[in-house]
């Protein structure tokens, strides 16, 4: 080898070893840049009111539609950029008619919700995103945490996406344009149902008020619909803000799951969102899965020791929103096969598979992929004794893929959402809401003889439903 051969060489390695390294000093200098554009070190405060909507995340009405939306009749924020907390205050009312998805619909008046983060070293990482997922709380934590740099062009715009690893060990991107305004934030937290679900939120429409650019128009998406959808009405920076982190409220102790024979052979499995447990000659079969692994771990143990030495061949899926799909991962892991009206076999399939790497869960331990079959007008489960009917709802605006479940022997009815019982104080409300009367008509459809009827959202009372306290809360006479 020459000596000019391996001065070039030399040359080559130190140019291959400084072209490698600049990411992390490009992008410490784009977080600069960025910084001083937007006025970072001039914000400490910031105060506004919004108008817009807020969307309930997993309770759309089919799984084609983006989540129900709602309206803010008055929204504000609080934020101490220094602190860091925040504090929302909204007032939120029914923004569809007539209804359509979950999110506790209808809406009947005015509901009130407050949300306050003040960031401490406990505070969990999903909670402090609220904060660093703003334009300036994002470069405040870039400034502090190792970053990295690359260019991606999205809509046709070139951005420079500075990234940092979150706390809960996924990136977080930020999108700075070339005027030196982060537009765009995304990262990734853990869903129970959706998985590593994808969070995205978009600014646009920056106003510049004293150095600081602020933007008047912010868009969240989760799970790749929006959250909310706000336009700033009134702006006020670096101004006096008090934000008290709320007393601690202990965490009540987690219901014990417990079950009661209801018929012959049939178990009801409360504890949590009820659960039915069905003994067939050679399987079990259970309507609903619980809200959560845990409380679908649960079921499947009391399942096991209620009805002993058999399979749990079924778990059926009501519908699939998020509150009622969140612990069918647990069934997944175990192989067992998940019946549900057809218009949800291939979201479930999809999101049932999806990965689950930020918070493992026993399906992606056991890298299973769901089993779904989807269930059209009606099936009837039978062994030639027990006989379980699986019905389609109809004209059912909370979700078009509801099934309800009917024992024809024992005259039960297990239904999800169309009616959550109240206290047995209450009044019905006028107008009733056109969930509880469509379950109603269902019924009368159907010529279902009920004589008792089990909500999924079992009453806090433990009383028993019947169909003369459905007929009063659907409006209908009970002659």
């Amino acid at each position: 080898m020459t000596r000019s051969t391996s001065a070039g060489l030399v040359v080559a390695l130190i140019l291959a070893f400084t072209s490698s390294g600049p990411s992390a000093q490009d992008a410490a200098s784009v977080v600069a840049t960025a910084s001083n554009a937007m006025g970072v070190d001039a914000l400490r405060t910031a105060q506004f009111s919004a108008t817009g909507h807020d969307f309930a995340l997993g309770q759309a009405p089919n799984p084609s539609s983006p989540w129900p939306k709602f309206l803010n009749k008055t929204y504000t924020r609080v934020i101490n950029f220094e602190a860091p907390a925040s504090r929302v205050d909204r007032v939120r009312v029914q923004a569809e008619h007539p209804p359509r998805g979950g999110g506790q619909q209808p809406v009947i008046g005015e509901q009130k919700q407050s949300q306050t983060i003040v960031v401490k070293a406990d505070t969990p990482w999903a909670q402090q995103l609220e904060i660093w997922m703003l334009p300036h709380g994002f470069l405040r934590a870039a400034a502090t945490r190792a970053t990295t740099l690359e260019t991606k062009t999205v809509a046709g715009k070139r951005y420079r996406v500075v990234s940092f690893i979150g706390d809960n060990k996924a990136k977080v991107n930020g999108y700075v344009s070339d005027q030196g305004l982060v537009e765009r934030v995304e990262t990734w937290i853990d869903n129970p149902f959706l998985g590593d679900m994808h969070v995205e939120a978009v600014y646009d429409q920056f106003k510049s008020d004293g150095g600081v650019q602020f933007p008047l128009h912010i868009v969240q998406r989760q799970g790749d619909h929006p959250t909310f959808d706000l336009t700033v009405t009134d702006l006020r920076l670096n101004v006096p803000v008090t934000i008290d982190a709320p007393a601690p409220t202990p965490a009540p102790p987690a219901p014990q799951t417990a079950s009661e024979r209801i018929g012959d052979g049939m178990y009801l499995i409360t504890g949590g969102y009820a659960v039915l447990a069905a003994d067939f000659k050679d399987h079990i079969v259970l309507l609903e899965s619980g809200q959560n692994e845990a409380r679908a771990l649960a079921v499947i143990a009391e399942a096991r020791k209620i009805i002993p030495n058999k399979p749990i061949k079924y778990v059926v899926n009501t519908h699939s929103h998020i509150d009622h799909s969140s612990g069918l991962r647990a069934f997944v892991a175990e192989g067992i096969t998940i019946l549900t009206h057809q218009l949800n076999t291939s979201y479930l399939e999809r999101v049932l598979s999806a990965p689950h790497t930020l918070n493992p869960d026993k399906a992606q331990a056991a890298g299973k992929k769901p089993i779904v079959e989807g269930v059209g007008d009606k099936r009837v489960l039978t062994d030639g004794t027990r006989i379980l009917e699986l019905h389609h709802m109809k004209n059912f605006n909370h979700h078009d893929g509801t099934l309800i479940a009917y024992l024809p022997k024992e005259k039960i009815l297990f239904q999800a959402d169309a009616y959550n019982p109240q206290a047995a104080t209450a009044a019905p409300p006028t107008p009733p809401s056109p969930y509880t009367v469509s379950l109603f008509d269902n019924i009368q459809r159907l010529k279902l003889d009920v004589a008792r009827i089990i909500p999924v959202h079992y009453p806090a009372d433990n009383r028993t439903i019947t169909l003369g306290e459905l007929t009063r809360w659907a409006g209908k006479s009970s002659s």
